[in-house]
């Protein structure tokens, strides 16, 4: 009841900031704490426990289901995405340029866009995930992906090794991989 409300239309309002991040993910950790058993493990093993994903990764899945959507024609391409096609690394979106002498509010504006956040994160994909023809083998192997990556969000009084995004758990092991 609450995750649906939490969940609805996240492609167009993803947060970025830190603190964003955690005031949403806490909805999901104040729940899981309350669950018998629980109450004295970290959010982390919590969500290893319950077969969860943290609520970023979730909007972060969405985002990149909606690319896919975009990509085939089931969902208009009204934000002008550009996707081109490699024989090594399979579909991959063409980020927008921001334009040189930008202002730091439009970087930011910019580096939070759905084109850039979500292109990049298409980008994180493997060949075997982003070439997938139909929405429920993409949905698949997107989650086969997902699983290989960690998911340890942003949480008060645990450090992180990262923001906990694809695109940067990608980056620190080199690039996609399945």
């Amino acid at each position: 009841l609450i995750r649906c409300r939490v969940e609805y239309c996240c492609p167009l309002w993803n947060p970025s900031r830190i603190a964003d991040i955690q005031a949403i993910e806490n909805i999901q950790r104040q729940f899981t704490r309350r669950i018998h058993g629980l109450k004295n493990i970290n959010y982390w093993d919590r969500l290893k426990e319950l077969k969860l994903t943290s609520l970023q990764r979730r909007r972060e899945r969405y985002s990149i289901i909606h690319t896919w959507k975009i990509l085939n024609g089931v969902c208009p391409n009204d934000i002008g995405m550009e996707f081109k096609e490699s024989a090594r690394m399979g579909l991959k979106v063409t980020i927008p340029h921001l334009p040189k002498g930008a202002s730091a509010a439009a970087k930011t504006c910019y580096d939070n866009s759905f084109a850039v956040k979500a292109g990049m994160l298409w980008n994180a994909l493997p060949k075997a995930v982003n070439t997938q023809g139909t929405l429920e083998s993409f949905k698949t192997s997107l989650g086969q992906f997902m699983d290989t990556i960690p998911d340890k969000p942003p949480t008060p009084g645990y450090s992180a090794e990262n923001s906990n995004s694809i695109t940067e758990w990608c980056n620190q092991r080199g690039g996609p991989q399945m």
